[in-house]
């Protein structure tokens, strides 16, 4: 097929054909907790703009939870790879954490859901304002039966006046909380307005502040996700996790690496990119569960190259990418997005994206994943 490059000029690629040696089901993952940050599906024949509230397509958005816990990954649902901020608001949030809630236990999969602050409108907030939508919603996450991830939120980094005001915000949650809760450090690499997270810009301080939360509560954090794309922090902060407190990577770049570990421990994984990945990622860690590490890095190492430009800057355009792949897979029918968001990247992106994932060998079909990609490419003016 012809395909632009990321020069603009048109070149020739040839589908490899090869088609995801991957199978769902086996035993259960052992040696790793594996979270999938999952998308949301669309109905793109409803009429809604882009500054409203999308319409959900909930049996394909279900249907695609159902495929991750097929292959013996959690999921972690309303989080930032759904949407979260960036076309999905927290009515939409609330009721797919209800349904995906009750799906979880009517096929006895594992799931952990986002609570923000993201009912709060544009503006100035209160601390206490930003504790209350907390509350809120981590209610609705415990009632749900799931577990909760306490996402960062925009609300409380422009409020807070410096780390006091984290620390006594948090330790309110946590105690507050009925179950260990995941907590959640996402980079402003991910979303800007999270800049100076922890209260401070510079990241050696914003961890002691982040470890001096854990400290005072460590039977109340099940773990923490770590969103920086710096492999050496993230294993530097894993070392100093109290007893029992795990680390989930939510390094999309250095996954395979931190999912491995070494002689001193290891990171389980909370990652968007396992949402394309799902099949392979499984796979990769039941080789751990048995002690093939080569086998391991076999099937992981060559998805690096992909994952980095799905997560390249802008990283937070990222979705488009993985919703890309959705379609390519054969996940749902079409290719659209909350916020018409499937315009975040260009042509020339989406079709290295195609490539690299092609060369991996991820698609289930490579046939539909050609016909589909060809498609798109004519919809852009790119005869075939």
């Amino acid at each position: 097929m012809t395909i632009p490059a990321l020069d603009g000029t048109l070149r020739e690629y040839r589908p490899s054909g090869r088609a995801l040696a991957a199978t769902a089901g086996g035993p259960p993952l052992a040696s790793r907790l594996v979270y999938a940050a999952a998308h949301v599906v669309v109905d793109p024949r409803r009429d809604t703009s882009p500054d409203e509230p999308p319409a959900v397509d909930w049996d394909a958005t279900l249907a695609f939870r159902r495929h991750l816990w097929e292959q013996g990954l959690a999921v972690a649902e309303a989080m930032d790879t759904a949407q979260r901020g960036m076309g999905l608001d927290w009515p939409g949030a609330k009721e797919l954490i209800q349904r995906s809630a009750a799906e979880a236990r009517a096929v006895g999969g594992t799931i952990a859901c986002g609570a923000g602050t993201d009912q709060l409108g544009p503006g100035a907030h209160t601390l206490a304002e930003v504790a209350a939508a907390y509350e809120e919603q981590l209610g609705v996450v415990e009632a749900s039966g799931a577990r909760a991830i306490l996402m960062a939120s925009r609300a409380l980094a422009a409020a807070a006046r410096g780390p006091e005001d984290y620390v006594e915000l948090y330790a309110s949650l946590l105690r507050q909380a009925t179950e260990p809760v995941i907590l959640h450090w996402l980079g402003p690499m991910f979303d800007p307005q999270l800049l100076g997270y922890w209260g401070s810009e510079d990241l050696d301080t914003a961890t002691e502040t982040f470890l001096e939360i854990i400290a005072r509560h460590p039977d109340k954090v099940d773990g923490v996700k770590v969103s920086l794309l710096d492999a050496g922090r993230e294993v530097a902060l894993r070392r100093r996790l109290p007893n029992g407190v795990r680390c989930y990577t939510g390094d999309d770049f250095h996954y395979p690496e931190l999912i491995a570990g070494d002689e001193r421990g290891f990171s389980h994984a909370l990652l968007g990119v396992f949402d394309p990945l799902a099949p392979l990622a499984a796979e990769a860690v039941r080789a751990l569960d048995t002690g093939h590490t080569e086998r391991f890095h076999d099937l992981l190492d060559p998805t690096v190259p992909l994952a980095r430009h799905l997560f390249e800057r802008p990283t937070r355009f990222y979705k488009t990418g993985v919703v890309l792949l959705a379609w390519l897979s054969g996940h749902q029918s079409h290719f659209a997005m909350a916020g018409g968001l499937q315009s975040a990247r260009s042509l020339p992106h989406l079709a290295r994206a195609y490539e690299l994932a092609d060369a991996v060998g991820l698609f289930p079909d490579p046939q539909l994943a050609e016909s589909r990609m060809r498609s798109l490419l004519t919809v852009y003016g790119v005869a075939q």
